[in-house]
């Protein structure tokens, strides 16, 4: 995957077309992840011993993979990463926008 936890993106399709985001959580397996604020579903929850009152709750749910973008540390806008190795050996994420290290 081109993006992993922690990340700054934004998302280019669907619903949340436009929103920018820090990264929660990645899972690769289903090329999924989940972005702070976006995707927004209602859950209902009955009450449990940990949360004493049930209720709608408001919670993310992951998104494809394909709908997020890196955004370019420089400009604030979205860019494709790249990959680049350093002289240590180091192989470092690199946008494509700018040519700044994103890692």
């Amino acid at each position: 995957m081109h993006v992993k936890k922690d990340d700054n993106i934004i998302v280019i399709s669907g619903k949340d077309k436009g929103k920018k985001g820090r990264i929660i959580a990645a899972y690769p397996r289903e090329n999924r992840v989940l972005v702070e604020g976006v995707n927004m579903v209602k859950r209902h929850t009955r009450p449990n011993p940990t949360n004493q009152q049930g209720g709608i709750i408001e919670r993310e749910a992951p998104i494809h993979v394909s709908n997020v973008m890196h955004i370019d540390p420089k400009s604030g806008k979205p860019t494709r990463v790249g990959s680049k190795t350093l002289d240590n050996g180091k192989k470092v994420r690199v946008a494509k926008r700018s040519g700044e290290l994103i890692d």
